[in-house]
């Protein structure tokens, strides 16, 4: 079971990467760049504190692991390729000050509990910019299919993950990932009751 998920993970991320620059490059999803700079930026946080809080390795938390490559290229590919409204707005830029904070928190206090609640606090503000811009946007700007699979990966990592870390990694992406797919639907049935202009 346990190269089963770990499989499972490191291919529903490639994928998922892979696809999701393919839509960034051909223009037809614009995902906001705050959102992806903000994971990059916890996702490695994330793992540096899971490692260093017991005798885990890199597959031990292979969700977090196999994030990293996949947020960090999707960042880059919006920077590349995004339209002007992925960049970063005052909201955004506030969120960045917020995750700042909590960055500079964790190296203050060195306790593993608070850096690791601070790190989950910082991958549930990365949501903040794409809830925005769906919360007030007349059309989806996301991939269905891709936060599909960014649900379906932390399930499969559930099958290997190591320690509790690994776990709250995983549950806070699923229950994450699963309150953005509902906001995109509000987003999808409110564009098609909007009267045709």
């Amino acid at each position: 079971m346990r190269i089963f998920s770990i499989v499972a993970v490191a291919a529903t991320n490639v994928l998922i990467g892979l696809r999701y620059i393919w839509l960034i490059r051909r223009g037809r999803i614009s995902p906001a760049l705050a959102m992806w700079v903000f994971f990059t930026i916890a996702v490695i946080g994330s793992l540096l504190t899971y490692l260093s809080e017991g005798e885990f390795g890199l597959l031990d938390n292979i969700l977090n692991t196999a994030d990293i490559a996949l947020v960090g290229s999707v960042a880059i590919a919006i920077a590349l390729w995004g339209d002007r409204s992925t960049r970063f707005s005052r909201f955004d830029l506030g969120c960045l000050g917020a995750v700042s904070g909590i960055l500079i928190a964790w190296g203050v206090t060195r306790q593993h509990a608070v850096a690791h609640a601070a790190i989950q606090t910082i991958l549930v503000i990365a949501y903040f910019p794409v809830v925005k811009r769906l919360w007030g946007s007349s059309r989806n700007t996301e991939s269905f299919s891709m936060w599909i699979g960014l649900m379906l990966a932390p399930m499969f990592s559930l099958l290997s993950s190591q320690g509790t870390l690994a776990t709250v990694y995983a549950v806070r992406a699923i229950v994450s990932t699963a309150l953005l797919l509902v906001l995109m639907i509000r987003t999808e049935l409110r564009t098609r009751r909007a009267p045709e202009g």
